[in-house]
């Protein structure tokens, strides 16, 4: 047995190689699960016992030369091929590296969230799975609001659901600061809606809220006016419908002339000249009183987009599924985009 060892040991110190293979084969002759090392230790009980020490301890010796002898040619050989490599001809020209492309959604809420936080928006994330307070009660959902039911709603429990809106985050900064508060939420939210080429199960929206003393509705229709131009065209126009939101009092959704016709009218935008992108407000006091601020010293605005209508909107998709079937031939159309 010792015999076996020492002579294991002369091969580990004589042994060289020209290339990788070669140590592989060795390593795998020699430190393998069925390698000699391995069935020396495997016959370790056979030895006798006034010779178990001394066989053990070579035994060891004779693993670690010979895990240090494959690292060593293996780190020298590699080091040998990546200098030939260095010494091939530099003017060749670069091998092509196939570059990804941004997703249109990242791109348009890159750009959305760059517009706002230029005017002094901070930006807030939250919880996709929230609970019924800061999902509903919290934002003047009455228990009666067709928005709990099942039908729009994924609920994990009476309690607890997928958000349906970014909402909810805000009613958590509003928790936890103190006004004045200028904020955008982006974000995934959940409904349980059938998927078509305009609406989807899963889509992202942005919200952005602002509460300090004397906020009015004039504050709020110059901020998105500001965001339209900015997203669409210093010639894009908007204008505001009156509406109805549990959260907001009074309430609009905001319509912005279409991109596609400049506001002269097409089958898109069925001939008005307008597109709607969103809903706003004026928060509604029992929303404010709900998170800890008194309404008869603040007031707010807030609103709400969908990331997926507006990016539809900007590049003239027809069709919501595209933004989730990960088809290349879609996505590659938005390598130019930063």
């Amino acid at each position: 047995m010792l015999e076996k060892v020492d002579i294991l040991l002369d091969e580990v110190a004589k042994f060289t190689a020209t290339d990788l293979n070669q140590v592989e084969e060795f390593r795998i002759r020699l430190l393998g699960k069925k390698g000699e090392i391995t069935a020396l230790m495997s016959d370790f009980r056979n030895v006798p016992n006034e010779q178990k020490k001394e066989f053990g301890q070579k035994l060891n010796t004779l693993k670690t030369a010979a895990l240090e002898k494959v690292n060593e040619i293996k780190d020298s050989l590699e080091s040998s091929s990546t200098s030939n490599k260095e010494k091939q001809d530099l003017t060749r020209p670069a091998e092509y590296t196939p570059l990804g492309a941004r997703h249109p959604l990242s791109v348009v809420r890159k750009e959305i969230l760059d517009i706002f936080t230029r005017i002094g928006f901070s930006i807030s994330e939250g919880p996709e799975i929230e609970d019924d307070f800061h999902n509903f009660t919290a934002l003047n959902f009455p228990p009666e609001h067709p928005a709990r039911d099942m039908q729009d709603t994924f609920f994990i429990d009476d309690e607890i659901a997928l958000r349906t809106h970014t909402s909810s985050v805000q009613v958590r900064v509003m928790e936890n600061s103190t006004p004045p508060i200028r904020t955008v939420s982006p974000g995934r939210v959940f409904r349980n809606e059938a998927i078509s080429a305009r609406a989807h199960c899963i889509f992202h929206q942005v919200e952005g809220l602002y509460i300090d003393k004397g906020v009015s509705f004039a504050d709020l229709k110059q901020t998105l006016l500001y965001f339209a131009k900015e997203m669409f065209g210093e010639n894009t126009e908007i204008r505001l419908r009156p509406s109805y939101f549990p959260f907001t009092e009074p309430s609009a959704e905001v319509d912005v002339s279409c991109q596609i016709c400049n506001g002269k009218g097409c089958n898109v935008c069925k001939h008005t000249g307008f597109l709607e992108i969103m809903g706003c407000g004026m928060v509604d006091p029992n929303v404010l009183e709900n998170c800890g601020i008194d309404s008869t010293v603040y007031s707010g605005f807030a609103f709400g987009m969908g990331i997926e209508r507006i990016t539809m909107l900007k590049y003239q998709i027809n069709d919501l599924r595209h933004f989730f079937e990960n088809d290349l031939r879609f996505l590659n159309q938005f390598k130019s985009a930063y």
